[in-house]
């Protein structure tokens, strides 16, 4: 039961996409840069966390 209700949900998930693209390209071309620069910045947080560490985690 677990299994068929995660797959009901991918599949919503890809036909809002789906349909998000095709009525409003412009606003998902926004959603997509959102996305991108929300992965940037966490990967930027990530790399300045690392460096921290291993600059002995001074202040």
């Amino acid at each position: 039961m677990a299994v068929n209700s995660k797959k009901i949900a991918i599949y919503a998930l890809v036909v809002f996409v789906l349909y998000v693209i095709i009525t409003d390209p412009d606003k998902a071309g926004d959603y997509m840069t959102m996305g991108f620069e929300g992965i940037s910045n966490a990967a930027q947080a990530v790399g300045d966390f690392m460096t921290w560490l291993a600059n002995g985690a001074n202040d």
